[in-house]
């Protein structure tokens, strides 16, 4: 009886494996308009409560990690929407994230390390071509973003001639490719630099010796605020500005962690990949050391983000984070891509969601 229970379940699972064979095509397709049905013209800032909303297009480095895009953050103050740094992979993360590009007001940069800015030409190009865009894309930088915005057209203006080319100026206007250098000058530790609708940005000095200029912004708009640090080691400064914000976005390298990959890189004899490891201990932050920051400014949130060295999965936050949450009262997030935080005005909620 066992037996002739075996062969017929055997039998069943064969038929069933030829079922799906014969008609994966059909499946296939059923299953991809389903997903046009579901994704194309989605936008997940429609029903976002007014207020202030800090999103996490890209939560990686320099070293390479299939689940985090290069270093990208996204705020949104009511109806305007900027990025703050494009690593690689962002512009992809905020489609997927339903994020709408063309709606996007401007770039701000902290600094211009390659792994911050290498993700802004599919940024500027779904921009031009997604919102039919007459002008470029504002690009807010500390002195010297002209050259890299300058740079950035140059590189592009092959493909932008023949995007014109193809699909002709109602589709892709012609004066509305590539970006606009918007420099400010750090006469001070902080500047106020953008001001519109109730949103404040102000810029401020950070620590990323040889890297200058490095700022962080803060983001205040209807009596909520938020800062995003770039990249620093421990900075007074950044305490001093980020005073009472409801989110501190601060990057983070687990010292601990990269002091065991650059023994096995010395191990291996790759010795000069051994020496980075080791310089880029002294411009990040620890984990514990960017608690201690968000203590010292009052903040209610640290979001972790620009993880150092990268995590495989959440298994290795308790590790990665050490000591840390023994330096802050409040939770500390392991940053991941496709998360946001929602600050409503009128409230001090926080508000967690993930958007992919």
């Amino acid at each position: 009886m066992l037996k002739k229970t075996a062969i017929a379940l055997v039998l069943a699972l064969v038929a069933l494996i030829a079922g799906i064979i014969v008609f994966q095509k059909q499946a296939g397709m059923a299953l991809f308009e389903r997903a046009i049905e579901t994704r194309i013209g989605k936008d997940n800032t429609a029903s976002l409560a007014d207020g202030l909303h800090i999103g996490l297009c890209g939560t990686g480095s320099p070293l390479p990690n299939p689940d985090r895009a290069g270093p990208c953050n996204i705020v949104i103050a009511g109806e305007q929407i900027f990025v703050v740094d494009i690593g690689e992979g962002g512009a992809r993360n905020m489609s997927l994230m339903a994020i709408p590009i063309a709606r996007v007001d401007g770039l701000f940069l902290t600094h211009f390390h390659s792994d911050h800015i290498n993700g802004w030409g599919p940024l500027m190009l779904l921009h031009w071509t997604q919102a039919n865009a007459t002008k470029p894309m504002p690009v807010y930088g500390p002195s010297g973003v002209e050259a890299i915005v300058e740079g950035f057209n140059a590189a592009y203006t092959t493909d932008d001639s023949y995007r014109m080319a193809h699909h002709g100026e109602k589709i892709v206007p012609s004066t509305g490719g590539g970006g606009e250098a918007r420099s400010f000058e750090m006469a001070g530790d902080a500047v106020i630099i953008f001001e519109k609708d109730g949103l404040k940005v102000t810029a401020f000095r950070v620590g990323h010796h040889p890297v200058e200029p490095a700022v962080g912004y803060r983001f205040d708009y209807k009596g909520r605020a938020a800062c995003i640090s770039g990249d620093t080691a421990k900075s007074a400064n950044l305490e001093r500005v980020c005073k009472g914000v409801d989110v501190l976005v601060h990057d983070a390298l687990a010292s601990h962690m990269v002091a065991k990959m650059t023994a096995a890189l010395e191990a291996t004899g790759q010795s000069n990949t051994a020496q980075i490891t080791r310089d880029i201990l002294d411009y990040h932050a620890t984990p514990a050391e960017a608690a201690e920051s968000a203590k010292a400014a009052g903040a209610s949130m640290l979001v972790l983000s620009h993880l150092v060295p990268p995590l495989p999965s959440s298994f290795f936050y308790p590790a990665f984070l050490d000591d840390a949450p023994d330096k802050f009262d409040g939770p500390i997030i392991v940053g991941e891509d496709g998360m946001l935080f929602s600050l409503p005005a009128g409230s001090k909620a926080i508000e967690q969601n993930k958007l992919m």
